[in-house]
């Protein structure tokens, strides 16, 4: 059963801070992913031993 008073603007105040913290843990989240393979992608070439 739904709730017979919804008021969807009060509850789009009450959640704004929620999203917002999703929002910055996504946006960390990718950075850190996006670094992480930066730094991967980076140190192969410095360890691979060039055959000729």
């Amino acid at each position: 059963m739904s709730a017979p008073d919804t008021n969807v603007e009060k509850q789009s105040r009450r959640h704004k801070p929620a999203l917002i913290g999703i929002a910055v843990a996504l946006v960390f989240g990718v950075l850190i992913f996006g670094l992480n393979v930066f730094e991967t992608v980076e140190e192969a070439p410095a360890t691979a031993v060039e055959a000729d």
